[in-house]
């Protein structure tokens, strides 16, 4: 795919990005099964809650109002949350955000996505008694 032209600038491109990574996440063979078969995801529910996250996350608005970590550790309980799942969550959403934009925001979307799938890890490694 040709090096895209656009950053992302506003709510429209944030559902853009969110819409085609969830898109890649169901067709991937590791992620897909955690998303559909274990947490049983509302699609519909989940990409508008999504687009509030990373508006929120990129542009510092106060959409978003939900605890994801307890979400996390809740699914923990019913399938191990990997180093590799979450591996493989960054390289989707990096690759998508590459596919779709480029710019300071599209950067600073992948920056984020390290940084909050890190956290995740780690607090739920803590939750379940690791180190």
């Amino acid at each position: 795919m040709s090096q895209p032209q656009f950053d992302i600038t506003d709510r429209r491109d944030v559902a853009c990005l969110v819409n085609v990574f969830y898109d890649r996440v169901r067709d991937d063979g590791l992620l897909g099964p955690i998303f559909d078969d274990v947490a049983h995801v509302d699609w519909a529910t989940h990409l508008p809650r999504m687009y509030d996250f990373w508006e929120s996350v990129l542009f510092g608005t106060a959409t978003f109002k939900g605890t994801p970590l307890v979400v996390h550790r809740a699914l923990a309980q019913h399938t191990p949350l990997t180093d590799e799942a979450f591996h493989r969550w960054i390289t989707l959403f990096q690759a998508t955000v590459d596919d779709l934009f480029s710019g300071t925001m599209a950067n600073q979307s992948k920056e984020s996505a390290v940084r909050i799938a890190a956290t995740m890890e780690q607090r739920l490694a803590i939750a379940q008694g690791g180190d």
